[in-house]
């Protein structure tokens, strides 16, 4: 029964499956697409102003450490807390916070 499930796994393992841009991986017996976002770092001062002024309003006193760009104009922010707690914060360019 063990080599029927590891033959098993290893066929599905060895199986390619989606493309570079969007692969489909296994998790509890559920097949889930991975979406992968490529950012591009970019300056600090590049940030357009709307995410900047949602920076400062929604994240008081948060030192923001890197910012990135997307394809889509999506961008991801690695700030600092006041508290020393080290966060990724997901932003479009109108300054509306996403959920990834």
């Amino acid at each position: 029964m063990k080599k029927l499930v590891f033959a098993t796994a290893l066929a599905i393992g060895s199986l390619t499956i989606g493309t570079a841009a969007t692969p489909i991986i296994f998790h509890d017996g559920i097949m889930e697409d991975i979406f992968l976002q490529d950012y591009s770092e970019i300056a600090v001062a590049d940030l357009p102003t709307a995410i900047v002024n949602a920076l400062e309003t929604d994240y008081e006193g948060a030192i923001l450490n890197k910012a990135f760009v997307d394809d889509e104009n999506n961008y991801k922010l690695e700030v600092t807390s006041l508290d020393g707690a080290s966060t990724v914060l997901y932003a479009d360019v109108k300054g509306n916070w996403l959920e990834m």
